[in-house]
């Protein structure tokens, strides 16, 4: 079994080093300073106090790698559409694109059923490029749960969580999931296979949508903005218009929004991936987090005065800081 990881940061570089140690057949696609370290001196994971560095192939051109069994992308979901073309080569008839990137996915309205069956996303991909350049068929469902950050060229700190949670888009227990399952379970990581993986995106994206613009617009952390009275009302204002869109979509929530605002706040003094984009003058991640929730309440006829309000307020920080 062939895995290419496409984007190898810190999740695709995490997820790396777990499966080079249990002996996979894996590859990294990354650039940069990161990419230098990781082709001079391997790739070093620093986890429970413990630090491990593995030799790994890398490389920022997929023509030296070749057909894959596995495209794992862990790109930000921006990023995705431009770099459909250079991911061909990794592509053959019986490759399977994973799609572990936040927000809403490119491919939700495919085998959904129903009159939005075929429905595409433009917000999260623009031009159908991910729809044309990959097709909907190849895809696998994949809701990332770790924390891990890039501390210094080819290094890996892992934060908290190793949960890879799998799903095919018509909820089917396939060969091709359950495959990658035991290979994700073999390298240490949990890798259950989801029959209705669009409840784990939403409770997931309920908390991206929220917690990220307000933190990068506010500089506070989970802990504050959390139980800080206005911004707390501000986060549930959005979450509960994103349930009603889900809903609408035939998603089960499992918890109330309240419930999963404390889970924020437990989280403690964490800076959201929005506002660290910010400080560090990386593009946001705008459109899939929190423009793609109003474009599927703009498909199901549900009102987000709330997300609408904080959408045109983080819209237009990102362009003033040059980043979206």
């Amino acid at each position: 079994m062939k895995i290419c990881i496409f984007g190898a940061g810190a999740i695709g570089g995490y997820m790396g080093v777990k499966l080079a140690q249990a002996g996979a057949d894996v590859s990294l696609v990354a650039r940069g300073p990161h990419l230098a370290a990781m082709q001079q001196n391997g790739l070093t994971l620093i986890e429970d106090g413990q630090e491990t560095t593995v030799p790994v192939t890398a490389s920022d051109d997929a023509n030296a790698l070749g057909p894959q069994d596995y495209v794992i992308v862990t790109l930000k979901a921006h990023s995705v559409p431009a770099v459909v073309p250079m991911m061909q080569p990794l592509i053959a008839d019986h490759t399977t694109i994973v799609s572990g990137v936040n927000g809403v996915p490119w491919w939700y309205f495919h085998k959904i059923g129903g009159p939005l069956e075929g429905t595409r996303v433009q917000s999260v991909d623009p031009g159908d490029a991910q729809w044309n350049g990959f097709g909907p068929d190849r895809v696998l469902g994949c809701v990332v749960y770790p924390a891990a950050e890039v501390s210094t060229p080819g290094t890996i700190r892992h934060i908290e969580g190793n949960r890879f949670s799998l799903g095919e888009p018509d909820g089917s227990k396939s060969d091709r999931a359950q495959a990658l399952s035991k290979a994700l379970m073999a390298a240490g990581l949990k890798a259950p296979v989801r029959p209705r993986l669009r409840d784990e995106i939403w409770v997931k994206l309920w908390g991206n949508l929220s917690f990220n613009p307000i933190s990068a617009l506010t500089h506070a952390t989970l802990d504050v903005l959390c139980t800080d009275p206005g911004t707390r009302g501000v986060a549930r204002g959005m979450m509960v218009e994103a349930q009603q869109i889900g809903e609408a979509l035939g998603v089960k929530f499992p918890i109330d929004v309240e419930r999963r605002i404390d889970g924020g706040a437990a989280v403690g003094a964490h800076r959201t991936s929005m506002l660290q984009d910010l400080d560090a003058g990386r593009p946001m991640e705008i459109d899939a987090l929190v423009k793609s929730v109003q474009e599927l309440g703009q498909i199901t006829g549900v009102p987000t005065p709330t997300i609408d309000t904080v959408l045109a307020l983080i819209q237009l920080r990102g362009r003033t800081a040059g980043l979206y």
